[in-house]
């Protein structure tokens, strides 16, 4: 049986808070990228779980939770992965009240080696 989701914390490359709701045992990064004015990109990892390897199965449901008020960023991805096949998603954004510049991508990603 997978464990509970835990709370984690980030800041992006403005300074944006986020608050991560994450599986323990999936886990192992997010990443948030920005468009810059120059027209590039700038990556930053926002949250990276602590725990340095898996306890257990992470079962075959994975969810992840992540909230910017300040933004208006609120989303939460649910996926039934019960061969664990998956190792990424990436979720594009578009804050409340912004335009296509100011659009968020998360890379939230499973690394996380066995224990």
């Amino acid at each position: 049986m997978a464990r509970h989701n835990r709370d984690g914390r980030g800041s992006d490359q403005r300074g944006f808070d986020y608050r991560i709701g994450y599986q323990p045992d999936w886990l192992q990064q997010v990443k948030v990228t920005r468009n810059l004015e120059s027209g590039r990109q700038s990556t930053k990892t926002l949250f990276r779980n602590p725990a340095p390897a898996r306890e257990q199965s992470p079962g075959s449901k994975v969810r992840t939770r992540i909230v910017s008020a300040e933004q208006g960023i609120e989303f939460e991805i649910a996926i039934n992965d019960p061969r664990g096949v998956i190792k990424r998603i990436i979720v594009e954004t578009l804050p409340a009240g912004g335009g296509a510049e100011d659009g968020v991508s998360f890379s939230v990603e499973d690394l996380l080696p066995p224990g």
